[in-house]
């Protein structure tokens, strides 16, 4: 198993990173044929390992269900309508508003896994042509910023934050797409003009006096960028300047860190501002930096922040964060108590898309780091869920935030108008979740291959000794309960398959080879065997209807709801088909909560899946959220209004 700070980098030569540190005058474009190569990783500077890695780049391709969506955002989005060279200009030219400098990384990152997925050559070229674009405006003192040099670093303009995105775009494209020594030079210089500009002894400037919210979270999120600069050099600058954002809290006024050491609620943490996205993008570094440090205090911290988000925050869908009762002013993008206040109908704004990708990049850490199973349910939600519920069914960008009940989608939030068309920081960041689905679905350890997402694919990995593996997943996954997966190495040998089993699924049978285990739920289920050539696992998981009671939330209407689920699946009424589709109403379930639901055929070519559900009044139609298309006005209702406290039990 390979140890690295994103469970992304391989183990190579030395050759490309000592020819960067040599490299300081500023690049002004780069040669169009550099020899693409896997960036290598100072081993010394992990203390923490990793106990699943990703496996390389083409060892995986999905095929049905999220593959679709996958293809679309890369067609219509990364290699359709993205304005790069407008991305660019900001740079060069400065910005109308603040902020707008983060656009060209979120949009280079997601580029570069969709081409660590798909190694598509004119995905390359648009990303390679960008690249060389952004680097021919670095400015005399090492920066690619927004401001000129002499208005550095700014402070309401969110300088340090678009300076940040710049960091993260290039070591995204200099990780997946080419391993190019001046790319890494250019992130050198611009790091090495943050620390000459930015610390505790005057006349540089204090991080947390930087940036555009009252508390300052955003420019702490440099700590990511700059522990990626330290795996990749060893260059112990880099980790002082991260030591630095630790010790200053990540807030102006608050810590922080031990705010969630101390298990402060995520409402009440950074003051008037707990701004989720940005926050969680903060905890991200920190799983880095715990990496690196090795000391349990910021392990401990980074489970803490996983736990008291997921229970306290996430709602259904698996994003979070909103507007009421406790946070109006910032436009539904706070934590917000939204776990239990998710059924609040004074609600206007909530779940954030940021918000959502950032939380599920946040679990892919702790999934990696710990194997741990919560983690990856938290992914599969969000996934089926928040983040193909916010997608535009064009393919060309994604809702800025969503609503569980009402007006499902909106791109009224931050952002800028490209001639006529729309980019938020939203629909920047909704690709970088679908680029992580094949990132995150199958993983490998010391012991063998671990399986995270059930959707069909094939798998080209290796065993525990290095033997070649292929594995097969034949499934209608999520629309079936069933799923076929084949092994194939090259040569029987003894090695562990874990198979992640949802908390969902109550009762999960695993046939293999013909022979019926039953595991538990909400954990991976290890088999350790001899596996040859042929060799079948059956999974056949509980794929059943159940009604959710609502949570009791602040407003007292907020526990007369119920929701549906089926599988990992959160279903919904549709405006689109249903016009009495907010209507209340009272389920009929068993005393376990399960729904006689009945497949239908789907009403509407776009909907994936349909059910008729049984009321005390007749039947309801109800279709997976995702599907619901409420980019043209029309309406939904997941949490369903009741006739009375309790529906009818039979």
């Amino acid at each position: 198993m390979v140890n690295t700070f994103a469970g992304q980098i391989k183990f190579s030569v030395l050759l490309g990173i000592a020819l960067a540190l040599f490299l300081t005058s500023a690049t002004s474009s780069l040669k169009a044929e550099t020899s693409p190569s896997t960036p290598v990783l100072q081993k010394e500077t992990i203390k923490i390992s990793d106990k699943l890695a990703p496996l390389p780049a083409g060892s995986i391709q999905l095929t049905g269900y999220l593959e679709k969506e996958i293809q679309n955002s890369i067609t219509h989005w990364n290699k359709g309508n993205l304005p790069y060279s407008k991305f660019v200009e900001f740079f060069r030219s400065g910005r109308p508003q603040f902020a707008l400098g983060e656009m060209w990384g979120k949009a280079v990152r997601s580029g570069c896994m969709f081409y660590r997925y798909t190694k598509d050559p004119e995905l390359k070229q648009i990303l390679r042509k960008t690249v060389d674009d952004l680097l021919s405006t670095e400015r005399e003192n090492g920066s690619i910023s927004c401001m000129p040099v002499n208005l550095q670093p700014d402070s309401g303009g969110g300088d340090l934050w678009e300076r940040k995105y710049v960091l993260l775009g290039l070591d995204e494209y200099y990780q997946q797409v080419e391993s190019d020594p001046q790319i890494l030079a250019a992130m050198i210089r611009q790091a090495d003009c943050i620390i000459s500009q930015i610390g505790d002894t005057p006349p540089k400037k204090s991080i947390t006096e930087l940036g555009w919210s009252p508390n300052h979270i955003e420019s702490s999120t440099l700590l990511e960028p700059f522990m990626r600069l330290y795996f990749h050099t060893g260059e112990e600058r880099f980790l002082e300047f991260a030591h630095y954002i630790i010790k200053s809290g990540g807030s102006q006024g608050y810590n922080l860190f031990h705010q969630v050491e101390t298990n402060t609620p995520p409402y009440k943490m950074g003051g008037p501002y707990p701004k989720a996205y940005e926050m969680t993008s903060l905890f991200e570094g920190l799983v880095e930096y715990y990496r690196a440090t090795g000391e349990q205090r910021w392990g401990t911290i980074a489970s803490n922040y996983f736990h008291n988000i997921r229970t306290k925050e996430i709602t259904i869908l698996g994003n979070g964060g909103a507007d009421q009762p406790y946070h109006p002013k910032v436009y539904g993008e706070a934590w917000d108590n939204t776990a239990t206040e998710q059924t609040n109908p004074q609600i206007t704004r909530m779940m954030e898309t940021c918000v959502g990708v950032t939380w599920m990049k946040f679990c892919s850490h702790l999934l990696r780091l710990e194997a741990n199973s919560a983690a990856a349910d938290e992914i599969e939600k969000y996934i089926y869920n928040g983040l193909l519920g916010a997608m535009k069914p064009s393919g060309d960008g994604f809702s800025y935030v969503n609503l569980l009940n009402g007006e499902k989608v909106t791109n009224q939030g931050w952002g800028w108008n490209f001639d006529g068309m729309p980019v938020t920081c939203c629909n920047l960041n909704g690709p970088m979740g679908l680029a992580y689905i094949p990132f995150i679905a199958v993983m490998n350890s010391a012991q063998g291959p671990f399986i995270n997402l059930y959707n069909a694919a094939e798998i080209t990995t290796q065993t525990p000794s290095g033997t070649p593996l292929k594995l097969s997943i034949q499934t209608e996954y999520p629309l079936s309960g069933e799923v076929s997966l084949k092994i194939a190495p090259a040569k029987a040998e003894t090695f562990t398959l874990s198979l992640r089993i949802p908390a969902w699924s109550r009762n999960t049978k695993v046939i293999i080879n013909g022979t019926a285990h039953h595991p538990a739920s909400g954990s991976y289920y290890p088999i350790h065997r001899k596996w040859g050539n042929g060799d079948q696992v059956k999974i056949i998981f509980d794929m059943q209807c159940r009604q959710l009671d609502a949570p009791q939330g602040s407003h007292p209407q907020s526990p007369f709801f119920k929701a549906v689920t089926w599988g990992p699946l959160v279903l919904a009424r549709d405006e689109n088909t249903d016009p009495d589709y907010n209507k209340p109403v009272t389920l009929i379930a068993d005393k376990n909560g399960i729904i006689q639901a009945v497949r239908e055929k789907p009403t509407l070519p776009g909907t994936r899946i349909e059910f008729s559900i049984p009321t005390t009044d007749g039947t309801i139609r109800m279709i997976d959220y995702s599907s619901v298309n409420g980019w043209n006005g029309k309406k939904v209702c997941t949490w369903l209004p009741t006739k009375k406290e309790q529906s009818v039990q039979k």
